[in-house]
């Protein structure tokens, strides 16, 4: 289940929501079949167990109870907030255990866990609030997991206080909602404390200076309407190691063709397959939809560039 971005509910609904810290880490499914294993699955789908081997001891947390939980893979910095950039090292190591082990006692990874939509039987048709309480009773605390606490009511407060530690934002969700699996629900919310979107990268502009051979800027889309819509490039936001690593990338992807509808007018411009999924900050949108002052914040290689693809409002399409 996915939240829809949003702001907070109304003052008078308050008390009808739950607030939870915005995780910025990696979604995982983990899958407990009661036999002391566990299994890993990301947003696409994939088989990501190996990468994290310090979640394996999860697998006998709940002795012979099958269970279905739902949580985010998180790397830690010094002062024990979330940092992706380090979690970027641990992810993309499923098909190489022995380097995930190695990286594993390097950055060791917490799981936080926030829903259970099966415990013995399915609970995806019962409302939050019994879900959480359901989560809460299984006790799940163990050296790289964790059940952190969310709040009833109080939204503005919780949102303050994320704000006021550095925090990625709030989720918000319904007391009575039900689980919907692969659905991008209005009864959750997230609210995250700067603006920011996923974007695909469909083309990219020459650096100039120490910049040569590299790219000096990448064309940013977002889909809309069934389209890749261009919505800016993006030129700072990068370190060199950062940009040199996305040249490698996209000269694997060179293509003949502008993935963009309409194609903009763009001088010098190489374009690439929309493979590539990175997150961008910007300071707003010009009415034509296109970000302004973008800068790139990380790659995605968690997302598809079809799960990237509802950015986009609609009255810029």
């Amino acid at each position: 289940m996915l939240a829809t971005p949003g702001t907070l509910p109304p003052a008078a609904q308050d008390e009808l929501w739950a607030y939870e810290t915005k995780q910025d880490g990696q979604r995982v499914m983990a899958y407990l079949p009661g036999d002391g294993s566990v299994r890993l699955r990301s947003r696409s789908g994939e088989d990501i167990t190996a990468a994290y081997p310090e979640l394996r001891p999860l697998g006998g947390a709940l002795g012979a109870t099958p269970a279905i939980l739902d949580g985010e893979v998180l790397a830690l910095d010094a002062q024990g907030r979330a940092d992706f950039q380090l979690l970027q090292s641990r992810m993309g190591l499923a098909h190489a255990p022995a380097r995930a082990a190695l990286r594993a006692a390097l950055v060791p990874v917490h799981l936080v866990l926030f829903d259970v939509p099966y415990l013995e039987e399915s609970l995806v048709r019962l409302p939050y609030v019994q879900r959480r309480t359901r989560l809460e009773e299984l006790n799940l605390a163990g050296p790289y997991w964790s059940t952190p606490a969310a709040a009833t009511g109080h939204g503005a407060q919780a949102l303050r206080a994320t704000r006021e530690h550095g925090l990625e934002g709030l989720v918000c969700k319904r007391l009575d909602s039900v689980y919907e699996p692969g659905v991008r629900s209005r009864a959750w919310i997230k609210i995250r404390n700067m603006r920011a979107a996923d974007v695909i990268v469909g083309g990219w502009l020459p650096g100039k200076g120490r910049m040569t051979g590299l790219p000096g800027a990448v064309l940013a889309g977002q889909r809309a309407g069934g389209r890749l819509r261009y919505v800016g490039r993006v030129g700072t936001g990068w370190s060199e190691a950062e940009r040199t690593e996305l040249a490698a990338l996209l000269g694997k992807m060179a293509s003949s063709r502008c993935p963009f509808d309409p194609v903009p007018r763009i001088p010098d411009a190489h374009w690439v397959l929309p493979r590539v999924v990175g997150e961008v900050s910007y300071s707003t949108r010009t009415r034509a939809g296109l970000l302004r002052q973008p800068s790139w914040l990380r790659l995605r290689p968690d997302l598809t560039p079809q799960e990237s693809a509802a950015d986009l409002p609609e009255g810029c399409v």
